[in-house]
This record gives structure tokens, sequence and C-alpha cells, in this order.
């Protein structure tokens, strides 16, 4: 770090002073200031900083418009400084690719802490793993939809922070495997990723499981034991299905959020925590905090860098490719030769709506792979959804016995798109309804 060049750019000359005097106390070679974003603009074209530590709030040019021009000029990652009311123009500088930011107000140890992450990643980006090859440690993200090329590319730019993530999407869309793969393309894949099913643990047991406890704390704490939180120093803790937690285990999650740290239950202490935190719900969590079911300080909190997953049936394109990848896999296990799929099993499986999403499109492939005759190819009649063979469906007009009113529309206005080639006005006047 001590080679390093900085550049400020801070508005009130108090601020700009103190972050000077910190940064230049042997922290790094050089620090360059700047009173608002125009005169750090011509800073980072005369100085070529190797990090950039930038106010949000500024006159003649606001924090987030001089980054959209500065990563125009250079590489160096951004570490944001922002009051609590500006949080989410930090969160939309960090989907435009900034490396952090840091909330008012904040101790040096947390600032030391932010520029030795970033000045790490910016040594190591050259040899970083790429998403491209998440097979290297076993994590398979495929598709080759639209929707999932905006995820991997979000992905890339924040697994290398500390921020919070928060992975929103539909119950099997993928959600802790985007988690895994955030984990391992960050500086903490060598240390634990620690998951933790928020909606599967009582409440009464899920705080000693979240922070331990010590030794005599309640009835049958024969031993120390430590929280899960503790279990993932130096890496990732993923707290799935975040929103079923209990108000008061969510105001106490907030404290360990913001002070990074934590205190078993008995305990007579803190314990310092290095986490990166992930949570995943499959609820719209801004409607619980409107209801006043989950805490808004923490949504914020969580809430640093959203992903959303978008259901399979909002990307088709991907269910072949999924499809196949499921096949390979147990066919292998299993010892079957199953090389792929007819054309019509295929269409068959691009036809569903698909409600449990991939998790239902897995279990569905690995079911006609164990079930199915001998044979190169699955055809239509080895897949079965929801009970029913694909072709006897089909040769009843998509009627059987058990389908949904809006299942069946479905069926009708997909096979009427396919008679007139995909043409939707076409299609809504043989339907006799307006597009």
């Amino acid at each position: 770090m001590k080679s390093a060049r900085i550049l400020v750019v801070e508005d009130d000359p108090h601020m700009r002073e103190a972050l000077n005097e910190v940064l230049s106390r042997g922290i790094v070679k050089e620090v360059v200031l700047a009173g608002d974003g125009e005169e750090g603009l011509e800073m980072v074209k005369a100085h070529s900083p190797d990090l950039i530590i930038s106010d949000l709030k500024m006159p003649k040019m606001d924090g987030l418009t001089f980054y959209k021009e500065a990563k125009q000029i250079t590489g160096a990652p951004v570490i944001f400084i922002t009051a609590y009311g500006t949080v989410p123009i930090a969160v939309e500088a960090m989907r435009e690719g900034a490396f952090d930011f840091i909330l008012k107000p904040f101790s040096m140890d947390v600032l030391e802490e932010a520029v030795g992450r970033a000045l790490r990643y910016t040594k190591a980006k050259k040899g970083r793993p790429v998403l491209t090859r998440p097979a290297q440690k076993g994590v398979k993200f495929l598709g080759e939809s639209e929707a999932i090329a905006q995820v991997k590319r979000l992905v890339e730019r924040v697994a290398p922070s500390k921020s919070t993530v928060l992975i929103t999407g539909e119950s099997g869309t993928g959600k802790e495997v985007v988690a895994r793969l955030i984990h391992q393309l960050s500086p903490r894949s060598d240390g634990p990723f620690v998951a933790v099913n928020c909606a599967a643990i009582p409440d009464t047991l899920l705080e000693s499981e979240l922070f331990g406890y010590e030794k005599g704390a309640f009835t049958g704490a024969v031993a120390r034991k430590p929280g899960k939180f503790e279990l993932a120093q130096k890496g990732t803790i993923l707290l799935d299905e975040i929103s079923e937690m209990s108000p008061v285990l969510q105001a106490k999650l907030l404290r360990v959020i913001q002070e990074e740290e934590v205190e078993r239950i008995g305990g007579k202490g803190p314990v310092k925590l290095d986490v990166r935190i992930i949570a995943t719900t499959n609820r719209n969590l801004e409607e619980r905090v409107e209801k006043g079911d989950f805490r808004e300080d923490l949504y914020y909190r969580l809430n640093v860098i959203p992903v959303n997953l978008a259901p399979l049936r909002e990307r088709r394109e991907d269910i072949p490719i999924l499809a196949q990848f499921f096949l390979e896999r147990y066919a292998a296990e299993n010892n079957r030769g199953f090389k792929g799929f007819t054309t019509e099993a295929i269409k068959a499986l691009e036809s569903y709506h698909w409600p449990g999403n991939v998790r239902e499109l897995e279990n569905v492939v690995e079911r006609a792979v164990v079930i199915a005759e001998d044979k190169p190819l699955l055809d239509v009649d080895d897949i079965f959804i929801k009970g029913r063979r694909g072709r006897k469906r089909e040769e009843s007009g998509g009627i059987t016995p058990g389908i949904t009113v809006k299942e069946m529309e479905k069926a009708l206005i997909l096979k009427t798109l396919e008679e007139v080639k995909g043409n939707r006005t076409r299609a809504a006047e043989l339907l006799g309804i307006t597009t």
C-alpha cells in the first residue's frame, strides 16, 4: 500500500484534511486532494491514482456524476463516502461498478480496512479468476439469456468487495448458486462459506445458531459453541430466506452488521468479525418493510448490492442448456447412456411454465433419466410434468383432468403463437384479445 497514490474528492475542507492526515500516516505513498468533482476529474487525468475516495454529495458535480466521468478515464476502484440519506445513490453507484461505500459516521479503522481491500483488489485484478471459468471451483451458473448475462456481469463486478448482497427471486431460481459464485470469485474464496436457512430453524434456536453461546448460558449449554458468524470468519455467510427472521433477531442482526462484531449468548464481550454477508429471499422485502414486518434500516444494510434472478419462464432460451446439463449429471450418476433430448421433448420442456423454476426442471430431468428405458435420446413420453406425460396432454389439445384454466389459456396462447410463427398481432386477432 505504501507505494499507492490515492485521490480524495471531498468538498468539506475539514473532512478532506482529516482523510489526508489518516491516509498520509504511512498508509500510502501519496494523497492527492480535490475540492469537488470537476477538480477531481482534472486530478484523475494529471495523477493517475491507484484508488479514489469520493464524497457523494458535492456542489458543481455530485459524486455519482463524477464517477461516471472518471471511469471513462481510469480503471482505479472508487470508494464512496455517504450519509444514510444517500444510501440509494450509493447503491446506484455500486451498480455502475463502484468498489464500495462507507457510511457516515465511520471510524478510521473502517476506512483503512476498505482502502486495504481496494488496493489488494487492484494488485490482484489481473490474476483474478473470471466468471467464464467457474467450473474451476465447482460452481456452475448456466444460461445464455440476457437476464443471466446481466447477473453474471454484476456478480463479476461485486465479488471483490465486502459489501452485503441481497439476492431476490422465486424459489428454485438458483439464489444459493449465485451466492456461492460470489464467494468463490472473491478474495475470500479460500475462507469458509457458511449457509444458514433462516426459515428452517425455529426462532428460539436461530439466535444461538447465528451468534453462539457460552457454557452455562442456558439449560443444556454444557460447552461453549461458536455461532455461524464466527465459523464464517475470513469468509462469507449466507442468510437464506432472511425475510422469515423475527423482528427481535432483525434488530440483533442489524447491530452485528453495523458494529462488525458479535456477542455470544452469555458472553462477557464482543468478538470482532471479518465476514461478508449475503442474504436471499423469495419475498418482496419492500412490501414487508411497508407493512412493518421487516426493519427498514436492516433492509438498506442488506440491499447494498441487489441481485434479482428472473424466473425460468422469462428466460426459456436457457431451458435446453439447463436440461442438457442435468441430463449429463444424472446419466453419469446412474450409469445411463442418454445423450440428449428429442426435439419434441425440448419443445415440451420449453412450453411448460415451471412454477418451481430450475429446481423443478432438475427434478423432472432426474426422474426421466432414472425411469426411462435405455435409448440415446429422452423423448416427450419420458417427460413427466405434474404427473402427466407430455404427448397425452398434446393429443387432448392441452386439456387434461387437473389442468387449471390459467394453464389452459397459456397453452392456447402458445399454440396460437406457434401457428402464426410468433406474430403477436395476428395471434391476438385469432384469439379475440387486445395486445
